[in-house]
């Protein structure tokens, strides 16, 4: 038992970093392979303008929301350490962008930026800002902190109803309750493919190296973009009432042009 302990310690030196060369490697390749097109075998979505491309020639509404990553403290003295502090959370983390569709599958996952950055300003980062003014059929529902982009993009970007001054009549108000409880319900879909990423152990609290969450991220998202790309519905589909009209299912047709 002596000597094969030795013999391990011996050992180690040279079989640690060539374990994590491999991991490395393999974190890369699976994070190249992109994200699968729902019902299309062997087609993938590279970058956010093949996601508006798809979305506008299959008149598919898209959702998108950011979830945070709990990473370790940069070290003391270093430069941006405040970058990755969240107010809310009071925690170090990274933000990732998800954009999904109307049945809760993942089409791309990127833009992994310190936490204290605004959702709002990750998304003109990336590049979606500017994809409204080249794919103008395409609409996407988003919360409330993207309503800098409603602004720039009236009818493409739609937020949740603002709130009636206290002085509006009291249908005003019953009306707003209705389209705002009825635009959450269809932006359920993209928390639950959050919901979906979040089940990986790794994104729940990252404690390796921040460089390589990334990564990391995009290949979890990959995976789980393939198990769900053919699945019909996802599994929180219920059927709920519209206002002015019929209970219709909330991940159903009216969910798309």
């Amino acid at each position: 038992m002596t000597c094969r302990t030795r013999s391990w310690g011996c050992c180690s030196g040279w079989i640690v970093p060539l374990l994590t060369r491999a991991v490395g490697q393999i974190r890369t390749l699976l994070a190249e392979r992109r994200y699968a097109v729902p019902n299309r075998p062997g087609a993938r979505l590279r970058t956010v303008k093949d996601v508006f491309a798809y979305a506008q020639a299959e008149g598919v509404q898209l959702r998108l929301d950011a979830t945070e990553v709990q990473v370790r403290r940069p070290r003391a003295g270093r430069g941006g350490r405040r970058a990755f502090v969240v107010g809310k959370k009071k925690q170090n983390t990274m933000k990732a962008t998800v954009v999904a569709d109307h049945r809760g599958r993942t089409l791309w996952a990127d833009a992994m930026r310190p936490g204290r950055m605004h959702d709002a300003t990750a998304v003109r980062m990336e590049g979606i800002d500017a994809c409204f003014r080249h794919f103008p059929l395409v609409e996407m529902l988003l919360d409330e902190g993207y309503l800098g982009l409603r602004r720039d993009h009236p009818g493409k970007a739609l937020t949740p109803p603002r709130k009636p001054n206290k002085s509006a009549l009291p249908e005003f108000h019953e009306r707003w309750k209705l389209h705002r409880h009825a635009h959450s319900s269809d932006r359920i879909t993209v928390e639950n493919a959050l919901a979906d990423h979040k089940r990986w152990k790794q994104l729940m609290r990252w404690t390796h190296r921040r460089e390589n969450l990334p990564a990391t991220y995009r290949a979890i998202a990959e995976r789980v973009c393939d198990r769900t790309a053919t699945s019909p519905a996802h599994p929180g589909h219920r059927v709920r009432p519209r206002p002015g009209g019929a209970a219709s299912p909330t991940l159903g047709p009216h969910s798309t042009r």
